[in-house]
């Protein structure tokens, strides 16, 4: 499971997806079956959740991955390149954005 640390050299990626309520579940489902079948199984790979907003307009997706390189090796994949393409054609805006923990509470 992800650790929220400062004290951990892993690398957090926090992605948002722009979606409609009539598309939100659609994309759901894709980004699930991508963990269940790819991401998770790819070097490096520590964990992820998926979090939705009440109106079903705003997904984010929280992974954490042992390095940098980890993570941009499973976006080059044949495989989720097509994937990705198929989920952005769903969304309004894709953003995936990698960040550095610099503080931690709880």
């Amino acid at each position: 499971m992800p650790t929220i640390a400062t004290n951990t050299p892993h690398q957090t990626v926090i992605t948002t997806f722009e979606v409609t309520p009539g598309t939100c579940q659609d994309v759901i489902d894709m980004l699930t079956d991508a963990y269940q079948t790819v991401i998770s199984r790819q070097p490096g790979f520590i964990g992820a959740g998926l979090h939705v907003n009440d109106a079903q307009t705003r997904i984010a997706n929280y992974s954490q991955w042992r390095r940098r390189e980890d993570f941009l090796a499973m976006l080059r994949l044949a495989e989720m390149r097509d994937r990705n393409r198929r989920i952005n054609g769903l969304c309004k805006s894709f953003e995936p954005v990698m960040y550095d923990v610099v503080e931690s509470f709880g």
